[in-house]
């Protein structure tokens, strides 16, 4: 049976102020792809990211998710998939209306999330009444990854993801994603590949806009 394709990015271009940040980038994920995506600031990694959840037009080539334009079909596309920012939104709401709010419009239940906020090591009956963004950083990284999981989406994609973890955080982190028991894809956007060691299959490095390496771990 072939691989089933969950991303297909063919000759993408992007450009800010006339500058190409993504040029002519062509990647292809399947199901069970745990991608490290690496390079420097500025390479295009983010750029891409954002490409592909429908955040940015592209200005030619293609990009699909399942078959559908990330544009054109922008919700189907986005119920797929759950998607960690390097930096935290400001969410204004507080901690139960944001759990209230992400069970109504992904279905996923806020008992679920909070279980796997405790497994994160997140005391989430605590900060129930307090605003997401006076959490601290840790704090709204783990209520993030926990949303996050108990999405139980295809594809999950983790920008910097352990950037305001600490160690013990990272090792409950590393363990939930292990323990992941239904076919699904990971992008991590990270620097460093010991980052991601024994949980990524394979490597992409881009520089300038494109895609230099494309390789299996």
């Amino acid at each position: 049976m072939p691989d089933k394709k969950i991303v297909e990015a063919r000759n993408v271009v992007k450009q800010f102020m006339g500058e190409r940040v993504l040029d002519d980038v062509t990647i292809s994920i399947d199901l069970g792809d745990k991608i490290a995506m690496m390079g420097p600031n500025g390479a295009g990694k983010t750029t891409f990211v954002r490409s592909m959840l429908g955040f940015y037009h592209i200005d030619s080539g293609k990009i699909q998710i399942e078959g559908l334009d990330p544009i054109k079909s922008r919700t189907k596309v986005l119920k797929e998939i759950s998607f960690i920012p390097q930096l935290p939104p400001p969410v204004k709401l507080n901690v139960a209306e944001l759990l209230e709010y992400v069970e109504r419009s992904s279905d996923t239940p806020s008992s679920r999330i909070a279980e796997e906020a405790k497994a994160m090591d997140l005391d989430i009956d605590a900060q129930m009444q307090k605003p997401f963004f006076k959490l601290s950083g840790g704090m709204k990284q783990k209520l993030l990854i926990a949303i996050a999981l108990a999405r139980k989406s295809k594809l999950f994609v983790f920008d910097e993801p352990t950037a305001n973890l600490d160690p013990k955080a990272r090792e409950h982190f590393y363990k939930l994603l292990s323990g992941i028991d239904y076919p699904h894809s990971t992008i991590f956007i990270t620097h460093r590949i010991e980052e991601v060691e024994g949980l990524a299959n394979r490597k992409i490095y881009m520089d300038l806009g494109k895609v230099v390496e494309d390789e299996r771990l």
